[in-house]
């Protein structure tokens, strides 16, 4: 596995893993908090140890995104939908999906206008794009799966 590839999936390790809380997530997996950070840590020591996939499918099952399930599709170069039970869990139509599109498109494009000003972007400035980017992914799925709900095949 290429160092960018790990470090990729330890990235959305991580954020699996902050989305519940290390103290929850350790308890919902039945690891301990320091097993679970070596799980996410760039140290060389723990550049080969990566979360099981029973214990991602166990977090993710109770998280608010699949995290890990999200990334290793985009790295395949596929997409993923949620279950039924996930589906449309917000109230709403279409067109408070466009109004909240927009919103993180803008929220995107702000934290892209400060980043950019000085011509550098830095390493927290990124982290805030990434969030950003995430977000309007996360607003973009939850439309799409609105729409092929409304979809009658």
């Amino acid at each position: 596995m290429t160092d960018r590839i790990g470090s990729y999936l330890k990235r959305h390790t991580e954020a699996l893993v902050k989305d519940l809380g290390v103290e929850r997530s350790a308890e919902l997996c039945g690891k301990s908090k320091a097993t679970l950070g070596r799980y996410y840590s760039n140290d060389t020591e723990n550049a080969d140890r990566f979360m099981p996939i029973d214990v991602v499918a166990h977090l993710e099952a109770e998280a608010s995104f699949p995290h890990v399930t999200s990334a290793l599709a985009e790295l395949g170069k596929m997409t993923i939908s949620f279950d039924e039970d996930r589906r449309n869990t917000k109230g709403g139509h279409i067109n408070s999906d466009i109004v909240e599109l927009s919103q993180r498109f803008a929220m995107l494009m702000s934290e892209y206008h400060q980043s950019i000003q000085d011509g550098t972007i830095t390493v927290n400035e990124a982290k805030r794009l990434l969030f950003e980017t995430q977000a309007l992914q996360k607003v973009l799925l939850e439309m799409k799966l609105r729409l092929e709900g409304e979809v009658v095949i």
